[in-house]
């Protein structure tokens, strides 16, 4: 209900605050848009375009029909799922063993462990030892290169053990009276409850690995094991479009017309998984983080 009761500094400043928040909200969503309109416009038009795109300049889906007629970028959303399916199992698995353990009060050296945890949070052994490391372990050129280095994050591990100690321990009491050993407490009793955590640590740990182009760039040589985001790295950093424009083209156009649609396209399908996804889990956010962040 409207409050009529309101004094006029107070209405000033609840109207500046709403076109403030509509300008911050056009600022974050007009690179949003751009980069849509202008992947479906006209290679020629938009070419001799400068500035914020925010609707189509003669609409076409040839840029589309580039992208998905040339096998680099299929393949690469193929190993992106492998990488994205199999790396957030693996972490979200570990990452609530490791939790669970930790926060049992009768842990041998438990603070001890913590503190190494956290050490590694601040400090690293670099990148030359972490390369020596999965080239030693047999791992180089290898999807588990790209999986297995990035599987157990001291973060989530943290925010984890924190969330379970919320828990009351009277649910574990009455499951050990039960006869319930530790597989069964953790699965059964401490997983459901702690869903919200675990949905939070797998949606961070998914857009970690979706986005994730520089372990693959390290250890991957094979482009049959290319995720999606190294392809998008070479058309955008590298400006090398050649992976993905030797079809689907005009023959009467020049290559270099079809550049720049080619980088927008590869942007929207790039991100559109993680953009469908994003909504869903949004209403676990408030409460996985902070139960994570309020204790230590």
């Amino acid at each position: 209900m409207r409050d009529y009761n309101k004094s006029l500094p107070s209405t000033i400043f609840d109207i500046f605050n709403m076109l403030f928040m509509l300008a911050l909200s056009f600022v974050f969503v007009a690179p949003v848009l751009h980069v849509l309109f202008a992947s479906f416009s006209d290679p020629v038009e938009l070419t001799s375009k400068t500035g914020i795109i925010l609707w189509p300049s003669g609409f076409t889906l040839v840029g589309y029909r580039i992208i998905f007629s040339n096998n680099a970028i299929l393949l690469g959303y193929v190993n992106s799922f492998i990488y994205l399916i199999t790396g957030v199992t693996l972490s979200t698995l570990l990452s609530f063993m490791a939790g669970y353990a930790l926060s049992r009060k009768n842990l041998l050296w438990r603070n001890v462990i913590m503190f190494l945890l956290a050490f590694t949070m601040f400090f690293s052994g670099g990148l030359i030892p972490f390369y020596r490391v999965v080239t030693k372990l047999g791992m180089y050129n290898t999807r588990w290169a790209v999986i297995v280095p990035t599987a157990v994050s001291p973060f989530f591990i943290i925010i984890m053990r924190t969330a379970l100690q919320e828990i009351p321990p009277s649910l574990e009491e009455s499951a050990k009276i039960d006869g319930a050993n530790h597989l069964t407490i953790m699965f059964k009793i401490l997983l459901p409850v702690s869903k919200a955590t675990v949905a939070v640590i797998a949606l961070f740990s998914g857009v970690f690995i979706w986005n994730n182009w520089f372990h693959p760039s390290i250890f991957l040589r094979d482009r049959d094991k290319f995720p999606l985001q190294l392809i998008l790295k070479e058309v955008l950093v590298e400006n090398d479009t050649s992976t993905v424009t030797k079809s689907g083209m005009d023959i009467n156009q020049s290559i270099d017309v079809y550049k720049r649609l080619v980088k927008y396209c590869t942007i929207v399908v790039s991100v559109f998984p993680v953009l469908c996804f994003y909504p869903f889990a949004q209403k676990y956010f408030v409460r996985g983080v902070m139960i994570g962040s309020i204790k230590g």
